[in-house]
């Protein structure tokens, strides 16, 4: 049977307000916010935006999302990850400064905006999955123990997996760094030389004692790290990274297969919007605005992700009349997280466009 995806069409001359008024009607036809009951806690999650990058979904069109869930007496709150690589997004305190001057304050969203600290285990939940890839996955435990979780996503391409849409918000951005590492990398995180002043805060918190100090730079033991990258966040020079290009191959399987720890115990709890709006080669992680690929087509929804994805990634081609994310990211192949999501169980690539007046 076809998943169900509702679309609004987007219109050239469409401002905040119209955006606004048609994520309303979209949000009543659809009807995906059923999901949410009464006293439920939903986790409204979303990216905030690097500094200097502008495609996030705008906070105006987060709060039609909670003053929804509120209608239905469900107690919405957003809430992001923190990231791997360096910037105001390592850590939560920073993190929580940088959502707020995007405008995601909670008198602006109408709901508490949460940014977990994964670096105290009291907030990462291992999720037993077993997967063809992860056997066990790290997530933040506001995710897991959410009533009900809503997924925001800013659709358009990406680095490692040639577009990020619903898929990649939940199954990437709702990791803990470890379980991030565990997606991109299958090796230790290297060090940068000449960026490396040696001054031990990596060493200070490596947990397993897989970091030294020789002759004045850090050294990782490959054997000894747990890939936690803790050192990443750490370190102030930004000196130690993540070796992108190692775990690429599989990247989107990883992805998926955590998507699915986190979604898996929330069935008939879950609802996606992807926002085709302002559609770049990159993604919002980086700190700076891409041109559009293709003009702004509108907002779709659906129980769905999988579905969903699959609806935004073909609208852009056919907009296009070509692959535009795979001429931006010729190495990737981003129909490969959608089917590896569909033969894990995460939905159906095959979908009905319902298109919303």
């Amino acid at each position: 049977m076809k998943s169900p995806v509702h679309f609004i069409a987007s219109e050239a001359a469409d401002g905040l307000p119209e955006t606004a008024e048609k994520l309303r009607r979209l949000l009543q036809a659809s009807r995906v916010l059923d999901c949410a009951a009464a006293r439920d806690a939903v986790a409204v999650k979303l990216h905030f935006g690097e500094q200097g990058n502008t495609g996030f979904v705008p906070p105006p069109l987060l709060r039609v999302v909670t003053e929804a869930l509120k209608a239905r007496g469900a107690k919405p709150f957003l809430s992001d990850t923190n990231t791997l690589y360096t910037g105001r997004r390592t850590n939560s305190a920073d993190h929580l400064r940088l959502a707020h001057e995007h405008g995601f304050t909670p008198e602006a969203v109408a709901a508490e905006v949460v940014i977990p600290d994964d670096t105290r285990p009291e907030n990462v939940q291992a999720v037993a999955l077993g997967g063809r890839y992860i056997k066990t996955a790290r997530v933040a435990r506001v995710f897991a123990r959410a009533d009900a979780l809503v997924g925001v996503a800013h659709f358009k391409g990406h680095l490692m997996c040639g577009f990020g849409g619903a898929l990649k918000n939940v199954g990437m951005g709702c990791a803990t760094r470890e379980g991030k590492m565990a997606q991109h990398s299958d090796v230790s995180p290297m060090v940068l030389e000449k960026s490396c002043t040696g001054c031990g805060a990596c060493a200070d918190v490596c947990s397993a004692q897989a970091i030294s100090l020789d002759e004045g730079r850090s050294v990782i033991d490959a054997a000894l790290c747990v890939g936690c990258a803790s050192c990443l966040a750490a370190c102030p020079e930004g000196a130690i990274q993540v070796r992108w290009e190692a775990g690429g191959d599989v990247i989107q399987e990883k992805m998926a297969e955590y998507a699915q720890a986190v979604l898996a115990a929330k069935k008939g709890k879950t609802a996606f919007l992807n926002f085709c709006l302002k559609i770049t080669a990159e993604c919002d992680c980086l700190a700076k605005d891409d041109p559009r690929l293709v003009p702004d087509l509108g907002v779709l929804a659906s129980a769905d992700p999988v579905a969903l994805d699959q609806a935004c990634y073909d609208l852009v081609v056919q907009t296009a009349g070509r692959d535009v994310f795979q001429a931006a990211h010729p190495r990737r192949d981003g129909s490969k997280q959608l089917r590896h999501a569909e033969e894990i169980g995460l939905g159906s690539r095959d979908y009905e466009l319902i298109k919303v007046g």
